[in-house]
């Protein structure tokens, strides 16, 4: 590993010499390190079992939210697109964190962001969300998107995997024919980091609120703030400071669980039944 660590820091131009290799936990996916060298200190995730985008999607993910200037996101310095079953990196900033937890800015930052919006939803190419693949296409209607690319995607999935089948896929699928009945066909389509838990933000030392691992998307804002009431994880008043910049829509509550069913369906998939009993419970509220 420490072979291919410094091939990878070739590719970013830093042949000084490594202080330090660390491993760093916390992900199920990658492998990640910090790594320290006479030029700087890097997070490097590394991978020999993805996709060729996977990594791509992220980097890309963290390039739009950077552009907004409404957020830190780590700095991207490289990213590898394997072929097979190729090792691959991505190398990023460190990010030394301060408190756990604590930013008097999250919800003003995140509302700025969610400020900057597309024509259309989704997001025009696949990403992922944990190890599972996210199909996207542009769509004219968020709830076009959010039947077919959302819970369609995890409906496919979960019947393959057979964590869907019986009264639970037909539940399932009687709620997606409701779907334009529940959510709004037009909201703002706002950019969404998309897999927006407690794991992946962070204050920075100087008390910046910082985003990672992103799955990004342009869609209604109200699903993004669904899934950081779902886990918890956030400050305690992260929703009233999101909401004096971006107010959250009326029906918002009649709205976050069938957004959270998608995050709901996703662990079910990945995770498998200790799931099921949430999942369940949303259906039944919906459809009987």
């Amino acid at each position: 590993m420490e072979l291919f660590i410094r091939e990878t820091l070739e590719k970013v131009n830093d042949t000084s010499t490594v202080r330090s290799i660390k491993p760093v936990s916390g992900g199920d996916i990658n492998q990640s390190f910090y790594v320290e060298t006479d030029h700087r200190p890097y997070f490097i995730k590394i991978n020999e079992k993805v996709a060729g985008h996977f990594f791509q999607a992220e980097a890309e993910g963290l390039r739009l939210i950077k552009e907004t200037g409404a957020i830190r996101v780590p700095e991207v310095f490289h990213y590898d697109c394997p072929v097979g079953a190729e090792k691959a990196a991505l190398v990023m900033e460190w990010i030394e964190k301060g408190s756990p937890n604590v930013s008097p800015s999250l919800g003003k930052s995140l509302a700025h962001m969610h400020q900057h919006t597309s024509e259309k939803y989704g997001y025009g190419k696949p990403t992922f969300v944990g190890e599972l693949n996210q199909q996207n296409e542009w769509c004219p209607t968020w709830t076009e998107y959010y039947r077919r690319y959302r819970l369609g995607g995890q409906l496919e999935t979960g019947v393959a995997k057979g964590t869907i089948s019986g009264r639970r896929e037909e539940r399932l699928n009687r709620l997606m024919d409701l779907v334009g009945a529940i959510i709004p066909e037009k909201p703002k389509a706002s950019l969404l980091h998309g897999d927006l838990w407690g794991g992946n933000w962070m204050t920075s030392r100087k008390g910046d609120p910082v985003l990672i691992d992103p799955s990004t998307l342009y869609g209604d804002h109200a699903f993004e703030l669904a899934f950081t009431e779902l886990f918890g994880g956030f400050p305690s008043n992260f929703l009233d400071q999101y909401n004096a910049y971006f107010e959250l829509p009326d029906d918002y509550q009649d709205t976050k669980p069938i957004y959270q069913l998608f995050y709901l369906l996703a662990h079910l998939n990945i995770f498998g039944e200790m799931y099921g009993s949430q999942v369940d419970r949303i259906l039944k509220a919906y459809v009987g």
